[in-house]
């Protein structure tokens, strides 16, 4: 039987560039696994920090190594590889910016290859904070109060920024978060509790974005929710994660120990069902495709559940959220996998699977 060879397209440009490297590792493993070996061939393609692309041997010293590949100008390209030509399906576990973001997926649709996840328009939505809650917003989901701002209004006159200041307060209680609009992994994320706190953090966020949001706080618990499929999707089960810090920031998301786990989420299942529902709302709300992520807040002391955010293509390591989701739901690893890549094949062919 002739092997579908996987395009597997990891590193990238964003800061979740390390992110990318483990969750491509854990591709590779389960690829490589005894009931995937004989369907799949890997073809490893790795994108410096500087958006070159490689090809052949670093790629794959990359993944056996878990670590950046040095950067060499001598065999930095700004063209594609001659390899693209060999790829039946496309796997890229890109994440954050110039991964899942929609712009590395116009560049695939335009290949004519499949490939694992959204498309152009789904991954756009997910990424960016602003758009993906003016969806869920259209679609008649719960989220907590936000205002989006720009860079512009931040920086460009010192006499409108305290009133700019003063709008946010207005419209919102402390604490609340300031978030860039377009990064993954809690990058740049601030939580604050007073004017001065505010003032730093626009300032701050401001220069990964030029579009920017402010979400009021909530004490809530915080579950997450994995979906797979296209049109037909399936919803996981409701998983929790609890940690020490003052928030899930990127360092708690990142260092061992840091937070826990809870699968499944030690909540009324009523309370998992509505998550289930909602989960699969949201997804269908952007357009996604493949696999997503859905988080929510559960409010214990009122039973409101507000959804969060989607990720349309979260990190993928054995000990990822998404993957261990779906470990206890029935799917293990490898099999999870496989499935991803016959999504692709059958959204690419038009022909959805009812399974």
């Amino acid at each position: 039987m002739t092997k579908l060879r996987v395009g597997l397209l990891f590193g990238g440009r964003s800061g979740e560039h390390e992110v990318s490297i483990s969750s491509a590792r854990a591709i590779a493993k389960a690829l490589s696994a005894e009931q995937n070996a004989n369907k799949y061939e890997i073809l490893p393609f790795y994108i410096q920090k500087d958006g070159c692309w490689l090809a052949g041997e670093i790629p794959q010293k990359v993944l056996d190594a878990g670590i950046p590949h040095i950067e060499d100008k001598n065999l930095s390209s700004w063209r594609l590889p001659d390899q693209v030509t060999e790829v039946d399906v496309w796997f890229p576990i890109l994440h954050g910016p110039n991964g899942e973001d929609g712009t590395i997926q116009g560049l695939l649709t335009l290949m004519q290859i499949p490939f694992v996840g959204s498309g152009v328009l789904g991954s756009a939505l997910g990424m960016d904070k602003i758009a993906m809650k003016m969806a869920f917003e259209q679609a008649g989901l719960p989220q907590v109060k936000y205002k989006a701002l720009t860079r512009a209004q931040v920086w460009s006159n010192p006499c409108i920024f305290p009133k700019l200041c003063d709008e946010i307060e207005t419209a919102l209680d402390y604490p609340c978060f300031v978030k860039p609009a377009n990064l993954g992994s809690s990058v740049g994320i601030a939580k604050v509790r007073s004017r001065q706190e505010l003032e730093a953090a626009l300032d701050n966020a401001a220069t990964y974005d030029r579009r920017i949001i402010v979400e009021a706080g909530v004490v809530a618990r915080e579950v997450e929710c994995a979906v797979l499929g296209n049109d037909q999707t399936k919803a996981s089960i409701v998983g929790e994660i609890t940690f020490n810090s003052d928030f899930y920031d990127y360092e708690t998301k990142y260092t061992a120990g840091q937070a826990d786990l809870l699968i499944p989420a030690p909540i009324p299942d009523a309370v998992s069902r509505q998550i289930q529902d909602m989960a699969l709302q949201a997804f269908a709300a952007v357009d996604a495709a493949g696999l997503a992520r859905v988080d929510f807040f559960f409010v214990e002391t009122t039973g409101e559940i507000l959804i969060n955010e989607i990720n349309t293509f979260p990190g993928f390591t054995a000990t990822s959220m998404y993957p261990q989701l779906w470990d206890y739901s029935g799917i293990p690893f490898p099999e999870l996998v496989d499935r991803l890549i016959q999504l692709a094949l059958e959204r690419y062919s038009g022909k959805e699977s009812q399974s």
